[in-house]
């Protein structure tokens, strides 16, 4: 996973918990709260139980803060 891929895969990991633990609502069928749970542990190296989405979006936003981009290409 690249720099680029792998920030962009954090993006849309946030915004999914961020759906789920707002209304319930999975962005897709391979997006269960499960997995996403997963990918955010794998992402950010924490882990995650069931329930746990407010953690998992601060550890994301967290890892984003750090390693997101600055606006050019590297």
């Amino acid at each position: 996973m690249t720099a680029h891929n792998g920030l962009s895969y954090a993006i849309v990991i946030k915004h999914g918990l961020k759906m789920y633990a707002a209304c319930g609502m999975q962005p897709n069928r391979a997006y269960t709260p499960t997995r996403m749970l997963a990918a955010a542990g794998e992402i950010t190296g924490q882990t995650f139980k069931r329930g746990q989405y407010a953690q998992a979006i601060a550890a994301l936003e967290a890892w984003i803060a750090i390693n997101g981009t600055n606006g050019r290409d590297q």
